[in-house]
């Protein structure tokens, strides 16, 4: 061997140094001495507790949890030739690709793991492990370049806002991080799972894998129970298919449509699914040209609070009212609430709505008290919107409102829902307390459906609870429901509380809710929210006629 062939020679020190240099390493995996051994750069793979040797439980061990199914596909005996290559992130550690082929008749394997980073630029969420958004696009990018059908699906967590700040940032990573692993779990190795924002989780597995929708819904939605709080959650679906080859469309636009899909899915309420199609794009910019209609709106007053009667179940009088918010768009006619009410709050519009509403109602039934002096003491509810609470100027409008409209104390009716409260309980008991004192009485809405404790319950300065729709709609035949809402009744009466149960559909529920000694229905078994021209006859009607109709049985 001559100067050069020397110079140029591999001796096992350089090995293992170019092995350090390029963040990889090698690995032989023997199942009968039950021995993993490494050479080369393993820290930064996460694998410095295992080497130079470890057993199959430690190495499975120290994998991320939501990956452990696939350190055991590594460790899984194969015949001799059969290849290995699996994406597997270890604590610690970055995202690995680990490399490798069974040897003499599948007595051992063999191979090499470098981080992908190092490869495609590519990292991982972290937060849960998972593919982050930059490298599912390189994932998807090389997937597409193999002929056949594959289908991307994006999963968007309802109300991740709402879990924020009832529980915190802290848990609602936890559970994010658990929802992570539930995805991984779900799919084999060659799925790629993915987190591509902070409520999205996305995945990318070939056609032939069956209902990719359904796994991934069937995956994220499991009741799962984090500090205490049983959490139930669900998820909006979007989907395309996508056809692999030199004609593949390209990743970006592929997550693109099917982002567009979930916007769409998320516009039919939480749990929607939706695939995407043509239609989607037209959609997607007549939701910017209602962007700029909700702006304008507000300045040319089309906006307007409907009135929904809110009944004493025991006299069957008419009480108050609930002012909810509609859109009377001088093309599209009444919009629905579901279609603006979410993108208000997108738009960081909820204070002005919620101070518009109470505004309007306050004047409204302040003019309704003067005309019916035999209705009593009618009151009107409005709902404060999420963050509301926490409003700079609150007390100060509320105060500021009754004077110029020469309100009773505790006619408007302030409602509030329990994950608004559990934000920050101290805080919220300083300002219901602040909003009494300022005339206004108060409702804590759709009870037993968030996060709160009775403890907190029975401190704060409530007069009123609201029993959520679903329990009232299902007691007839759900017997569980039916406890729900007499143990609520009777929380209320022991709490010295008036009960609305809301959802009252026909004259049997409202029978069944007097018989558990509820004070008030509401409903659309006496009617639904009613412009306040329509909303003072019905009250008209209602005051002629003794006691508020009601249906005998739902359409």
């Amino acid at each position: 061997m001559n100067s050069r062939s020397r110079a140029l020679a591999w001796d096992p020190t350089t090995a293992i140094e170019a092995l350090a240099a390029a963040d990889a390493a090698l690995w032989v995996w023997t199942p009968a001495l039950d021995q993993l051994q490494f050479t080369g750069s393993t820290r930064s793979l996460g694998l410095g507790p295992l080497a130079p040797e470890c057993t199959a439980a430690a190495f499975t061990a120290l994998a991320m949890p939501q990956d452990r199914a696939l350190a055991e596909r590594i460790l899984k005996p194969q015949d001799e030739g059969g290849e290995i290559a699996v994406r597997l992130r270890m604590r610690g550690g970055d995202l690995g690709i680990w490399r490798g082929v069974w040897l003499e008749d599948g007595l051992r394997a063999a191979g090499v793991v470098a981080l992908e980073s190092k490869f495609t630029g590519s990292s991982a969420d972290a937060l849960t492990g998972l593919l982050d958004r930059r490298a599912f696009l390189s994932r998807v990018r090389d997937a597409l370049t193999a002929p056949g059908d594959y289908d991307l699906v994006v999963a968007d967590v309802d109300r991740l806002r709402r879990l924020n700040e009832a529980l915190g940032h802290e848990r609602a990573d936890m559970v994010l991080s658990a929802l992570g692993s539930r995805l991984a779990a779900a799919f084999s190795g060659d799925a790629a799972p993915a987190r591509i924002g902070e409520d999205e989780f996305a995945i990318f597995v070939r056609a032939e894998e069956g209902d990719a929708c359904g796994r991934v819904r069937q995956a994220l939605e499991q009741p799962l129970r984090v500090a205490g709080f049983d959490i139930y959650p669900t998820v909006s679906i979007g989907a395309v298919r996508a056809e692999g080859g030199p004609d593949a469309a390209d990743a970006a636009e592929l997550l693109r449509r099917a982002e567009l899909a979930v916007e769409s899915a998320k516009g039919a309420g939480r749990g929607g699914m939706a695939a995407y199609g043509r239609t989607l794009e037209s959609d997607s910019l007549s939701r910017l040209a209602l962007e700029s209609d909700l702006r304008n709106a507000f300045v040319r007053g089309e906006i307007e609070p409907f009135y929904q009667p809110i009944v004493n179940l025991e006299t069957g009088a008419v009480a108050g009212f609930e002012a909810l918010a509609r859109w009377r768009h001088p093309r599209r006619g009444l919009v629905p609430p579901d279609e603006f009410l979410g993108l208000a709050d997108e738009m960081g519009l909820m204070n002005d709505l919620g101070l518009m509403m109470m505004r309007q109602a306050a004047s409204q039934l302040a003019e309704w008290l003067k005309r019916h002096p035999s209705a009593g003491k009618l009151f009107c509810s409005v709902n404060l919107s999420t963050n509301e609470l926490e409003r700079d100027g609150l007390v100060e409008d509320v105060r500021r409102i009754r004077a110029e409209t020469g309100l009773p104390v505790g006619a408007l009716k302030l409602e509030v829902t329990e994950s608004d409260i559990m934000r920050d309980p101290e805080r919220a008991a300083e300002v219901l307390k602040s909003l009494r004192e300022a005339g206004a009485s108060l409702a804590l809405d759709d009870f037993g459906t968030g996060f709160s404790s009775l403890s907190y319950l029975a401190r704060l300065p409530f007069d009123t609870l609201k029993i959520d729709r679903y329990f009232v709609l299902t007691m007839g035949q759900d017997e569980g429901s039916a406890k729900i809402v007499k143990s609520v009744v009777n929380l209320g009466r022991d709490l010295s509380l008036e009960v609305v149960a809301e959802g009252v559909e026909n004259a049997d529920l409202a029978r069944l809710l007097l018989a558990a000694n509820c004070h008030y229905g509401q409903g659309f078994g006496y009617a639904p929210a009613l412009p306040a021209q329509e909303a003072e006859v019905y009250l008209n009607e209602s005051l002629a006629d003794g006691s508020a109709p009601i249906k005998a049985r739902s359409a």
